[in-house]
């Protein structure tokens, strides 16, 4: 038994086909992806490579959370700041802010551990940006104290955001490694 297609029907599949235009047998619908943001501050760039990690696994947006005023250079200068911040509940003013963040559905955050919590900059970010709905990771770096009160920094400035349990790894310390080099440079006569 043999179908006959119309004559018709058959040359405007050969035409469309021709001309570049592929016919689907069924519709065919993509679920949408969850869009993932990896927000993260960083000062020496520890944390820095854990967020291009997960932006690469996750096909995610990268923003660093920047301080409209840099934290100094200088570790004891940065140590001393951020202590006399986080004494005084000050929040300092960011460089800039994530305009759309209501359109991810998952907020990977970063940041280092500075005096057993999170930078005063993360306060601002949490502060600065609402993030009801939103599924929120932190991801923190450390010297060796773990994570402090910061997974509680995170559920109290950001109260009606999913917070997902933290992931936290002693990363190489500035203090240390400074302390480290001292220690040798004492040892090293001057070429005065």
């Amino acid at each position: 038994m043999s179908h006959k297609i119309p004559k018709r029907t058959l040359l405007k599949a050969i035409s469309l086909t021709t001309a570049g235009v592929v016919m689907p047998r069924a519709p065919v619908f993509a679920a949408p992806q969850p869009r993932v943001l990896v927000a993260y501050f960083s000062r020496t760039g520890n944390t820095r490579v854990i967020a291009k990690q997960i932006r690469r696994a996750r096909d995610a947006t990268l923003f660093e959370i920047m301080a409209a005023t840099p934290y100094p250079e200088d570790y004891q200068a940065t140590v001393a700041q951020a202590a006399a911040e986080t004494r005084s509940s000050y929040l300092p003013p960011l460089m800039h802010f994530v305009a759309d963040i209501q359109s991810y559905d998952t907020i990977f955050l970063g940041f280092p551990i500075w005096g057993m919590t999170a930078p005063p900059v993360i306060r601002s970010f949490l502060l600065a940006h609402d993030l009801a709905g939103r599924q929120v990771v932190p991801f923190m770096t450390h010297g060796g104290y773990g994570a402090g009160n910061s997974i509680g920094v995170v559920e109290a400035h950001a109260p009606r955001a999913n917070v997902r349990p933290g992931f936290s790894l002693e990363a190489d310390q500035e203090k240390r490694t400074l302390d480290t080099v001292s220690t040798w440079l004492d040892t090293m006569p001057r070429s005065d």
